[in-house]
């Protein structure tokens, strides 16, 4: 079975642990964990990723930002980005899906939601 690799770019390492903790679950599936935008973009240069979780709300770079630039780069120009968004950010959201997002999560996350996202973006059963 082939081998999907997720990104998860946010901040709070509570955070990132719930995130990873619910996807796990997903077989055949590697996570690769980066605490900001600026670090996310690092990650996302050394390797092939087929979907990216990030966070909007970040120091350094936020989500928005990297959005924009991963949406310009060639190699991921189609892969999918879920923005993790606080309840009531209602811009944020339109603007993460203006920028190229493809869906977003908002806090406080649910295992399950994440689960269902995850195997929709990546087309696993």
């Amino acid at each position: 079975m082939p081998e999907h690799k997720i990104l998860i770019i946010e901040d709070s390492p509570t955070m990132r642990q719930l995130i990873c903790f619910a996807l796990k679950r997903l077989p055949g599936v590697r996570i690769v964990e980066a605490s900001d935008g600026v670090d996310g973009l690092k990650k996302l240069s050394a390797d092939k990723f087929d979907l990216i979780l990030t966070d909007i709300n970040m120091p350094i770079m936020d989500g928005l930002k990297l959005v924009s630039l991963v949406r310009n780069d060639a190699n991921y120009k189609d892969t999918p980005i879920v923005m993790i968004t606080t309840e009531g950010a209602q811009e944020d959201r339109e603007r993460a899906i203006a920028l190229g997002a493809n869906d977003y999560i908002t806090k406080p996350i649910q295992a399950g939601r994440i689960l269902d996202m995850a195997k929709a973006m990546l087309k696993k059963p």
